[in-house]
């Protein structure tokens, strides 16, 4: 059985052409992919262009070149890491520990068990529990034992002193204060000076 030459030529440009055609099409769909892998991974321009650069010059070579190069995670799998490292961290923050012993204890102690180091008080109004610092209660508004009071009127003053006298002890008696009369003043005779000039 004999080929026609030109018909073999015809194969064999056919193929050639496809052939190219292929490498064109693989080659270009490369850089297309490396840029938008790059893009997703790197915020720098410059390495974008990098990454670009050697898959469209070096092709095959250059794509394991940039596989090995690359960022190994996209800037969206930074993005929700960091997001767990802050929910993860405030979740570690979020526990209380005791300031003595560095161990964990609940919201609600007012002394830790290990170390005994006080941790809150008490309201002496409203019996809700306190941080050590605060020197007036958040939840009924009354200052705490031995707090300092700025700005506070005379009335506001009063009102926080006891209007009834223990039933132990006798009701105070007013003192009778004695006021001593004012005295007339003693008035002495003006005596002449005798060495005053006498008329001539």
């Amino acid at each position: 059985m004999t080929f026609d030459p030109t018909t073999l030529s015809n194969f064999t440009l056919f193929g050639t052409a496809f052939a190219a055609a292929f490498i064109a099409a693989l080659w270009l769909s490369l850089v297309i992919w490396t840029f938008r892998d790059i893009r997703s991974r790197a915020r720098d321009p410059l390495a974008r262009v990098l990454a670009i650069l050697v898959v469209a010059v070096l092709f095959l070579p250059g794509v394991l070149v940039y596989l090995i190069l690359r960022p190994a995670r996209t800037l969206e799998e930074e993005y929700q890491r960091s997001l767990e490292e802050e929910a993860l961290l405030q979740t570690i923050e979020e526990i209380p520990v005791c300031p003595g012993c560095s161990r964990h204890i609940e919201p609600d102690w007012i002394a830790c068990p290990h170390c005994h180091t006080r941790l809150k008080k008490r309201c002496h109004q409203c019996g809700r529990l306190m941080e050590l610092p605060w020197n007036l209660c958040p939840y009924c508004a009354t200052p705490a034992p031995g707090a300092r009071r700025e700005n506070i009127t005379m009335e506001e003053a009063l009102q926080t002193l006891p209007n009834e006298a223990p039933a132990d002890e006798p009701p105070s008696q007013p003192v009778a204060v004695e006021v001593d009369e004012p005295q007339a003043a003693e008035t002495k005779p003006i005596e002449e000076n005798p060495t005053e000039s006498q008329e001539p």
